[in-house]
């Protein structure tokens, strides 16, 4: 049986302002891939139907984990559970809990089969993707570790490539594998362009399937201290609703490696044939940048992508995003406009690869931009920060049905609600209260408080805070469903 493992880390800083630390591409919908209403880690997820696979584990970032709950929750699918990194450690260690995670946990004599995916990559061809995939299992039931191959279309500087040996043809197949040769850095031009006149190089697409035991195995021998601190830290583990923490301070200690530099390059080293590369030629892309995001987008006759409200004259080779307003364009070619609530990025498509420069300034500089958008998503549902001053800011709030924010307190602001649609249930200190379309009601600082949503349909609310301190963090929670009282 199939586990696929898929890694749903990372910040995407080269989409901002799209992808924020706080909410990344991988949660985003990006209009590309073959269902383009899903986000990217939704079209992952759904890549696999048609597979013998089991529920998928996703491996993500603590401020991430209520995110990726709600898109699994959307999907009407189970997950296998949703392991919650205390810091980033790169790819090898989280494979290893993974694995360790899925040898614990298999029936007795079992060895699952791990997939592993990246959440943030686009796949036009999910049929091709599927072949690929089952025949990467035969050999990876062999005891090999696999990785995927993608065939290059075009010489390309920005990813790294692997470079093909002998052909391994599986006793139960007639398709073709190759044992890796080598793994090769991101080249230069010229150098791609003999990579892909030779046809013995394809894409390093970091997608993997082996056994549980045997990349354990492999991590062991090629890079303990890895291996040790995944071990130490997966003996303390918590389950919290959908979520998994293990030992932070183990995890800490864990050495920062990729499964390519940890595993895959020493054992491909040692001159074995236990390292295999599948071809797959599925309409890949790991939408690394507006560039990239502009190639699989749906284009017109003069090679635009737009999205959102846009109108355009003279215009070609050009994307523009639009989140909340009109944006136009006249006379220019080769940008990346993108407008979103609360910032607009342009940019000379040729030079948005280092959007990243843009992120560093803002972070240098303490800005809120870098980090978080201005529409926040909750467990609860989201606020809009509609508009702010010295002593107030105003949200847009939406409660989704049945949910509760927690039960908590502030020292330094007053608030009132006014409830736009729905229904509000809303306790302040000991008094409970029904608040309903175009009522208000107000929260005195130090009361304690709670807003809770009993009915069927979205409560939207307008909030309007007021007081000598606004920060997120002047709550003090007391009981929360999520989790979230320290």
């Amino acid at each position: 049986m199939i586990l696929p493992v898929i890694m749903a880390g990372g910040s995407g800083t080269r989409l901002w302002p799209l992808s924020r630390s706080n909410y990344p591409k991988q949660f985003l919908a990006l209009g590309c891939g073959e269902d383009k209403t899903q986000t990217m880690l939704q079209q992952t997820i759904s890549r696999l139907n048609g597979l013998e696979n089991a529920p998928s584990m996703l491996i993500c970032n603590e401020e991430h984990r209520f995110i990726a709950a709600e898109q699994v929750r959307q999907l009407g699918v189970e997950h296998g559970g949703i392991f919650l990194e205390p810091v980033g450690r790169n790819t090898a260690p989280a494979i290893a809990l993974a694995a360790i995670h899925a040898l614990e946990t298999a029936n007795a004599g079992d060895d699952p089969v791990l997939l592993v995916l990246a959440a943030d990559h686009v796949i036009e061809n999910d049929n091709a993707f599927q072949a690929s995939v089952k025949q990467a299992y035969k050999h990876a039931n062999d005891n090999k570790l696999v990785t995927f191959g993608i065939v290059a279309k075009h010489p390309e500087t920005g990813y790294g490539y692997i470079k093909r040996g002998d052909v391994l043809t599986n006793s139960e197949s007639n398709e073709q594998a190759f044992v890796v040769n080598s793994f090769v850095e991101k080249p230069d031009l010229v150098t791609a362009e003999k990579y892909v006149e030779s046809g013995e190089y394809y894409w390093n697409s970091g997608m993997f399937m082996f056994k549980a035991s045997r990349y354990v195995e492999a991590l062991k021998q090629h890079n303990p201290e890895i291996y040790s601190a995944c071990v130490k830290a997966m003996k303390v583990q918590n389950q919290d609703m959908d979520f998994v923490r293990v030992d932070k301070e183990a995890f800490m200690a864990c050495p920062d490696d990729s499964i390519d530099y940890a595993v895959m390059e020493p054992l491909c080293a040692a001159s074995n044939s236990d390292v295999v590369v599948v071809p797959m030629d599925a309409g890949w892309n790991d939408v690394g940048g507006f560039s990239a995001l502009l190639e699989v987008s749906e284009q017109n006759e003069d090679g635009n992508a737009f999205t959102g409200d846009v109108e355009a004259v003279d215009t070609k080779n050009t994307l523009v995003i639009s989140e909340d307003k009109l944006v136009t364009t006249v006379g220019v070619e080769n940008l990346v406009v993108v407008n979103t609530k609360d910032a607009v990025l342009v940019a000379h498509k040729d030079q948005a690869q280092h959007v990243k420069k843009i992120v560093n300034n803002l972070k240098q500089n303490n800005r809120t931009e870098a980090i978080i958008h201005r529409e926040v998503y909750r467990p609860w549902g989201k606020y809009d920060s509609v508009d702010s001053g010295e002593r107030f800011q105003v949200k847009r709030i939406t409660v989704k049905p049945g949910a509760k924010l927690s039960v908590q307190m502030h020292h330094h602001r007053a608030e009132h609600w006014i409830v736009v649609s729905g229904m509000a249930k809303v306790t302040i200190d000991d008094t409970e209260q029904y608040v309903s379309e175009n009522q208000s009601v107000y929260i005195p600082i130090t009361a304690v408080h709670a807003l809770e949503n009993p009915g069927k349909v979205d409560l939207e609310l307008i909030e309007v805070q007021s007081g000598s301190y606004l920060g997120e963090d002047d709550i003090v929670r007391f009981e929360d469903r999520y989790g979230r009282v320290k």
